[in-house]
């Protein structure tokens, strides 16, 4: 196979492999919650604001402060974001032709139009990123809101909404996390597609240590919500 062709036949593979992995962990999300770790956070997040809303008068601080924690994180990873997609931009911009010498170590098509497909994914991630981080920041704003109502206390209605929104602001930046991760594979792209094929396979091994749970953390969830309902039942 010609070195012009492989960007056509790596990089589609690298990308399937990621969607295919992704696939199947929506699915094991959807049958089998516990088995990953974003399950078992929604669930571990659910049963935190049930134990807050006990007393949001009492809870109330306490509450603020953890959902401006993880409005600083979204709001970090915001603008981590968007300055490192300025920082493309600029740099697409100002590039000229005359940079032969670092062509040298692309070993795969080294066409002007497959040059700039390729920051433009870059640049896409990042935008993506950006904006699934700021959706988070503003689930999380709402939340604060919500969290420290006293008159939804022990309303179970109310408490499923608010665990609710919690839940999807963690998702967006659970996504927004995502494709920092993608962008990885996209960058190193830039240097053939051979680094980036390699890339997504390391990656698949390792997102997939970081998304699923052992059989111990399984186990020590298990026996946490059932003794914080075994204490409700007896309040």
């Amino acid at each position: 196979m010609e070195a012009e062709q492989l960007d056509y036949v790596l990089v589609p593979l690298g990308l399937l492999v990621l969607v295919a992995y992704h696939v199947w962990l929506l699915i094991t999300i959807h049958r089998h919650p516990i088995r990953t770790v974003v399950g078992l956070n929604a669930q571990s997040r659910h049963q935190w604001v049930l134990s807050i809303m006990s007393d949001p008068l009492k809870n109330g601080v306490l509450a603020v402060q953890t959902i401006r924690n993880n409005i600083m994180a979204s709001t970090l990873l915001a603008t981590t974001a968007i300055t490192l997609s300025s920082l493309i931009g600029v740099f697409v911009s100002t590039t000229s032709d005359s940079g032969n010498t670092a062509s040298r170590l692309i070993y795969g098509n080294k066409s002007p139009l497959l040059s700039s497909v390729k920051y433009f994914s870059i640049l896409l991630c990042f935008l993506v990123a950006f904006l699934l981080n700021v959706q988070s920041i503003r689930y999380y704003a709402h939340v604060s809101f919500l969290a420290t109502v006293p008159t939804w206390k022990g309303q179970k209605d109310y408490l499923e909404y608010v665990a609710r929104n919690l839940n999807r602001g963690s998702y967006f930046w659970s996504l927004g996390l995502r494709a920092f991760y993608l962008s990885f594979p996209l960058f190193l792209w830039i240097f053939g597609p051979i680094p980036m094929f390699v890339c997504c396979c390391i990656m698949l091994f390792v997102l997939y240590f970081l998304d699923t749970t052992t059989s111990f953390t399984r186990h020590l969830h298990t026996n946490s919500i059932r003794r914080t309902d075994d204490v409700e039942s007896v309040g």
